[in-house]
């Protein structure tokens, strides 16, 4: 048991998903139990919130307004793609993070996101305990992309393989009935690095007719020529053709298929933006075969779609949220929550611990052998693998015929540290 008692602060960082929200429900949830958290804070717009000591009072809300946080979609607490720099290069923002912690007895940090964010949570824990501040720093697991190292899946991939699966069936529906017209479709889905996501639109594939045909991924290199010998074997074999696609799919030099060049298409961690597959490979299609084809980009719908979210993903979501509390009262720090499938028929998983620097510094892609030998669609393996993570709805309550979330009223914790210049 932990001897360490204060308050606790609770943050979100980087991309939204439908289910981020119920993982911070489930840090607060748990909070309240226990008699070493004093006072349950949240940041508003994850470490920049700390940095300008812009902190409310979750223990005000009403605690129903807190349960709705499982069914709300995006980061409720607000979030941010700001990376802190190595500790050498910027120890002024770290110190200033340590300084807002102690203004306001934080002995508690639970930070949800991914990569970057272990990488920010492990960074704080090393210095709080260089500069003598005793504090429990704990990692709650979140990416729709379902790269993070040390967990066999992450919450917030259940939900959008769900949406992507949904909307190919339907996609794949209308591309059929006018298939005399429109030829072919092409969808793009997110995944910088990792195929996950483009991946589980295969789950929608009951019969061989059903859409998609095709899958392409990262973790396998592209090739016009043999994508052109794909659509016309499947058009010659169904009239029709509908591909899933990664954004960040790769050439065989690769480089990205679709990559803005410019300096300024770059993200706050220097990644390049991607987006535009879809229309690469319409018009690869077009010029290569001159069948008339049609392209659609899921955007941020497909992360933030809780009117379509996995149950199985909110409730995972909601247990990592809430075992990251129960492992900090017991003295656990310096860890993120992981999930350890026991068994996937029946499904079952169980939680376990992952240090937060093995996090940081891993990335965990497709494996190569769950696509075919063609590299152009998942294997049954995957698909194994992927079906118990989309099963169960999560019930929204409606108003006027649509969904109600929830809001923050925020009362903000009074400053008490000098203004702060984040850079």
């Amino acid at each position: 048991m932990s001897k360490v008692k204060g308050n606790c602060l609770v943050a979100q960082s980087g991309g939204p998903t439908a289910v981020i929200n119920a993982s911070a429900c489930g840090v607060i949830q748990q909070a309240w139990k226990s008699e070493l958290i004093q006072g349950v804070y949240g940041a508003y717009n994850g470490i920049l919130g700390v940095l300008k000591e812009e902190l409310f009072d979750i223990g005000a809300e009403d605690p129903d307004t807190v349960e709705m946080l499982k069914i709300t979609p995006s980061a409720a607490l607000g979030s941010c793609r700001h990376k802190l720099k190595k500790l050498e290069d910027s120890r002024a923002d770290y110190e200033r993070v340590l300084e807002v912690f102690k203004a306001h007895d934080i002995r508690y940090f639970f930070y949800a996101g991914g990569n970057d964010s272990m990488d920010t949570a492990a960074k704080i824990k090393d210095l709080s305990a260089q500069l003598g501040w005793e504090m429990i720093v704990m990692g709650v697991p979140k990416t729709v992309d379902n790269d993070l190292a040390f967990t066999d899946h992450c919450p917030g991939y259940g939900s959008v393989a769900k949406f992507i699966a949904a909307s190919a069936m339907e996609a794949g529906r209308d591309t059929e009935s006018l298939s005399t017209f429109d030829t072919c479709a092409v969808m793009e889905t997110m995944g910088r690095n990792a195929g996950w996501i483009a991946a589980a639109a295969a789950l929608a594939r009951r019969y061989e007719e059903d859409a998609p045909h095709l899958v392409y991924v990262p973790e396998v290199s592209f090739s016009r020529q043999r994508f052109v010998e794909d659509v016309k074997r499947v058009h010659s074999e169904f009239g029709r053709c509908f591909i899933a696609a990664s954004e960040g799919m790769r050439w065989d030099d690769g480089s990205y298929v679709a990559e803005d060049k410019s300096v300024m298409a770059k993200d706050s961690f220097g990644h390049s933006q991607l987006g535009g597959v879809a229309q690469v490979l319409k018009k690869i299609i077009e010029d290569e075969l001159g069948l008339k084809t049609r392209w659609m980009m899921q955007g941020l719908t497909q992360r933030n779609a809780m009117h379509f979210a996995s149950r199985t993903d909110r409730d995972e979501a909601w247990l990592c949220g809430a075992e990251a509390v129960r492992q900090a009262v017991s003295g656990t720090s310096g860890y993120m929550v992981s999930l350890e499938r026991v068994s996937s028929s029946p499904y079952e998983v169980k939680t376990g611990l992952a240090r937060l620097e093995d996090v940081a510094n891993g990335e965990k892609k497709l494996p190569r052998q769950w696509m075919n030998e063609e590299g152009n669609f998942p294997t049954a393996e995957f698909l194994d693998y992927a079906r118990p993570l989309i099963e169960g709805e999560v019930k929204v309550p409606m108003a006027g015929g649509l969904p109600m979330f929830m809001r923050f009223e925020r009362k903000w914790l009074p400053g008490k540290c000098k203004e702060y210049q984040v850079g």
